[in-house]
């Protein structure tokens, strides 16, 4: 899967998140959601270990 698909996806799985957020609430919330393994793992694979906006969380995953 691209990563802008993965970005969009994940979005739909982090909606309602209150930033600044750590990796592992992240995480967390996304398999709270349901989301598909590809957005576990674009999700785990982020460096750092707080994101301060949605944005953040977007370049990470292009980044990656």
């Amino acid at each position: 899967m691209a990563d802008t698909q993965i970005q969009i996806q994940m979005q739909k799985y982090l909606s309602g998140v209150d930033y600044p957020v750590s990796k592992d609430d992240l995480v967390a919330t996304a398999k709270e959601q349901g989301a598909p393994d590809d957005v576990i793992d674009a999700l785990q694979a982020l460096e750092g270990d707080s994101f301060d906006a949605p944005t953040a969380v977007s370049k990470g995953v292009a980044d990656e």
